[in-house]
């Protein structure tokens, strides 16, 4: 009897991601401590069932765990066009040192070059013209400071399945205790369960911290609408890694530490960064897109929230710790009634070998 196919050499279509996920599971809002959510911890057979607050206990002194610290903009934007007409904008990126963005529009003609949008009854954004992958992004120029706007009048941009409108509550939950950088559209999610409590307990036992950044776009939403996923084309992001960090993980690997990733949006930093072979500081755009077969350099576990079906980051998790590994987790999740997507719960992963 022949063996089954390698992860890397199945010919994976997005139907193999998919999964029955029963709606309730859709976590609307976050535990109300944020240590106090479920851990699923995968890296063994069986899975154990955990609280967020004993990760520390999990892992061993010496090692580092690497965090995203973008910081979440109030990204979402209401307004109206001269005409009368309602407009709503989701801020993609904001362009350094301008008064400049990129930005989804929603609205039921789209504005032409040219055009003055008025949001919040505030301030005006004036349609320099369409930008970004396929041109399917607007250019516009504010009235102001982009981030001194969009804190004033913004919105929290959650995402599409938390179905109420923002609150003061998700302008703290939705939000890292260690965000610093702001440009994020989109939290880095797992990130969200560490409070002070656990960085403490961190530290008393020898684990270290670093961090990365990376601003997460609304593209970490997008479905993938071909059916092999070797055809699917990722969005970009902008990242940095700063040369400390590239030091504590060859501090770590020099110890015998295992690098442990908060997110995925650290790993694709990180993992971008080390494509050349070797892990380097700088700052880049990545549009990597990690899949069963991908060869990872940098990261030796992960601790990630669960994902969508279907979705580029369950192709990930899939890569980082085998496709039947995880798929097994999901069902274990599901039948244990874990709290899925933005909101939910966590899972901590082992790097498959091999």
């Amino acid at each position: 009897m022949s063996s089954p196919p390698s992860d890397a050499t199945r010919d994976f279509t997005v139907a193999d991601f998919d999964f029955d996920l029963p709606p309730e599971l859709i976590a609307q809002h976050p535990a109300a401590e944020r240590s106090a959510s479920r851990l699923l911890d995968g890296r063994g057979q069986p899975p154990v069932d955990r609280i967020f607050r004993e990760l520390p206990g999990l892992l061993n002194p010496g090692d580092l765990l690497v965090f995203n610290d973008t910081q979440v903009i109030k990204a979402r934007l209401y307004g109206a066009k001269a005409s009368g007409g309602a407009v709503e904008a989701l801020i993609e990126r904001v362009l350094p040192g301008t008064q400049e963005v990129w930005a989804h529009m929603r609205a039921s003609k789209s504005p032409k070059p040219g055009a003055v949008v008025r949001f919040a009854d505030a301030f005006d954004a004036e349609v320099l013209g369409r930008c970004g992958p396929d041109n399917g992004l607007f250019h516009l120029r504010l009235s102001g400071d982009p981030l001194t706007l969009l804190e004033q009048h913004g919105h929290v941009p959650l995402p599409p399945y938390i179905t109420h409108d923002d609150s003061a509550d998700d302008v703290r939950r939705y939000q890292t205790v260690f965000a610093r950088s702001p440009g994020a559209v989109a939290a880095p999610t797992a990130a969200l369960h560490f409070d002070e409590g656990v960085l403490a307990d961190l530290a008393a036992r020898g684990i270290g911290t670093a961090h990365v950044t990376l601003h997460v776009g609304a593209g970490t939403f997008q479905p993938v609408r071909v059916e092999k996923i070797a055809e699917h084309q990722m969005h970009s992001e902008c990242f940095e890694v700063p040369a400390a960090t590239v030091e504590a993980i060859a501090q770590t690997r020099a110890r015998g530490g295992k690098v442990v990733a908060v997110g995925t949006t650290t790993l694709r930093a990180l993992e971008s960064a080390a494509r050349g072979g070797t892990l380097q500081a700088g700052a880049s755009e990545t549009s990597i897109f990690i899949t069963p077969g991908f060869s990872f350099r940098v990261v030796d576990r992960l601790v990630t929230n669960f994902h969508l079906p279907k979705s580029t980051l369950m192709m990930l998790v899939s890569a980082f710790a085998g496709y039947e590994t995880v798929m097994a987790l999901y069902r274990h999740a599901i039948a244990g009634g874990y709290r899925f997507f933005s909101y939910g719960d966590a899972m901590l992963l082992e790097r498959r070998e091999g």
